[in-house]
């Protein structure tokens, strides 16, 4: 394919596509490589929308490639840049972009392009240049995103939400929830066109390091009716609402970040497509991008730990100690909170209180940890009661002083090899879901069968709904039972159990179902 006839693409010369792999210069026509096969026109050209007009598209969907032309030079150039340090995602898959050879796209005498072209028109009558000046009306498409936070290894707030999408438009109202053990959110923009370049841009990325992806839809709903203004819910264009329940009003100090009259003077200011000129301060770390419409690194990862820390939180006093309340004393050990709380972090230190034995402190590797087991366990049954979790004003638990004895209350765990976080990168900084009844089994012998499974957790007190081998990978498995108490129960009892042949059963909560 030369430069003047780039129609050639379609051919089957492999020679050719090596010399677009390394473009001398620049070039407006963006080289996308390894895409998956179900992956839309509409798709890869979103791809391009938040730098400027796409005027061409070529897909090779036989050889997972395409070929995306932008209006100008420079608005290829800035995508490019954008998109270096920070690798896109179509369906969940890494696609590679890089210039190509060609100075243009030409594809009139190519065949199936038909799909092509009417995705660009549609997708570029989305831009925000070509909207009525009545406002962008986006075939009734909802100017409010449902927002889901999988993986929800580090607590997400409103203020971390509001922090990323503000850079896509003006976020006029945020309202967070708990639905089906997920942490949820809906958030309104002033403009649909707001709405459809947040979603295209963050749906499916990562807020922290291999954590807290977001799923994002357009809801059903076209304006959320919002009652207070706290840490679960906001109106940015009604300051003056109540904070309701006792929850925390907003910050006196961050009223004029959230627009103030003199400081925006209406809640539709700005171009569509443009962030606002508001924001939190920088308390949680974030840092995002100046480009209009795309997404840059929230978070930066310790290259020791590979956590995320979050400033202002490590520094508080007790942050990573809980206080663990309403147990039941005749039946929980160090152990059973070690396992629990494990689930959610490393667990160092537990302390069951000796005089209040009702009352127990566990230390976590930090606070960002802590956060996350009190988000997860607070509310939740243990032998029959309900535990409450707080922060406590403790920094540290305390071991016994040598020669005093306390009858084993006092653990430390600092060095367990059941740590389950302690290696960065680990797999199972992904699998942390809520407590659920369904549990996830791994590292099964394969001597052991579903019988021998479900004989082990019914001799725990457990009743087994059903189970299911996975079919790939037999060392692993999904088991039912009858609560969500249960399944607690059993992973207490059962994590780390030997099965034979020096395999050690792990147990975690599952966010599937059978």
């Amino acid at each position: 394919m030369s430069s003047s006839t780039p129609a050639a693409v379609n051919g089957n010369s492999n020679k050719k596509f090596q010399d677009d792999r390394f473009p001398c210069s620049p070039s407006r026509v963006l080289h996308i490589r390894k895409i998956p096969n179900e992956v839309t026109e509409a798709e890869v050209i979103s791809l391009g929308l938040p730098f400027g007009k796409v005027t061409n598209l070529l897909m090779l969907k036989a050889k997972s490639q395409a070929f995306l032309e932008m209006a100008s030079e420079e608005a290829a150039v800035t995508m490019l840049n954008y998109y270096t340090p920070i690798t896109p995602h179509l369906r969940s898959q890494p696609v590679y972009i890089q210039y190509s050879n060609h100075m243009e796209l030409k594809t009139d005498n190519l065949p199936n392009q038909a799909r092509a072209q009417a995705a660009l028109l549609a997708m570029n009558s989305m831009q925000p240049g070509s909207l009525s000046s009545e406002g962008s009306v986006l075939s009734g498409q909802s100017p409010v995103l449902r927002i889901i936070v999988e993986n929800l290894f580090y607590p997400v707030t409103l203020e971390i939400l509001y922090q990323i999408f503000s850079k896509f438009g003006t976020v006029l109202k945020i309202i967070t929830f708990t639905k089906n053990n997920q942490f949820q959110a809906l958030l309104q923009y002033a403009d649909p066109i707001n709405a459809y370049h947040a979603k295209m841009a963050l749906d499916g990325q990562n807020i922290y390091n291999a954590c807290c992806t977001l799923r994002i839809e357009f809801s059903k709903l076209t304006n959320l009716n919002v009652k207070y203004n706290n840490d679960k819910s906001r109106d940015f264009t009604r300051l003056d609402l109540p904070s309701g329940d006792g929850q925390p009003s907003l910050d006196p100090t961050l009223a004029a970040a959230f627009g103030m009259p003199g400081i925006i003077s209406s809640p539709y200011a700005g171009a569509a497509g443009f962030a606002p000129t508001i924001g939190f301060p920088q308390a949680a770390g974030l840092s995002v991008s100046a480009i209009p419409g795309a997404l840059a690194p929230l978070v930066t990862t310790s290259a020791i730990t590979g956590r995320m820390a979050i400033a202002g939180m490590a520094g508080n006093p007790g942050s990573s100690v809980l206080l663990v309340s309403n147990l039941n004393p005749d039946a929980i050990t160090p152990h059973g909170l070690f396992i629990l709380f494990g689930v959610y972090g490393d667990v160092h230190r537990v302390k069951i209180l000796f005089n209040k034995k009702e009352n127990a402190l566990v230390q976590m590797a930090d606070a960002t940890q802590a956060q996350l087991a009190m988000s997860h366990l607070n509310g939740q049954r243990l032998h029959g009661r309900v535990l409450r979790i707080a922060l406590s004003r403790h920094q540290t638990v305390q071991l016994p002083r040598e020669g005093h004895e306390d009858q084993g209350l006092t653990k430390d765990y600092s060095n367990s090899p059941l740590h389950r976080f302690k290696k960065p990168g680990s797999k199972n900084f992904l699998n942390i879901f809520p407590p659920s009844a369904t549990l996830h089994l791994s590292n099964i012998p394969p001597s052991i069968t579903e019988n021998d499974l479900k004989s082990l957790f019914e001799n725990t007190g457990s009743t087994v709904k059903a189970f299911k081998f996975f079919q790939k990978d037999r060392k692993m498995a999904l088991i039912q039972l009858g609560s969500v108490e249960e399944a607690i129960l059993a992973l207490i009892h059962l994590h780390n159990t030997e099965l034979g042949e020096n395999h050690h059963l792990r147990v975690s909560f599952s966010k599937s179902t059978i």
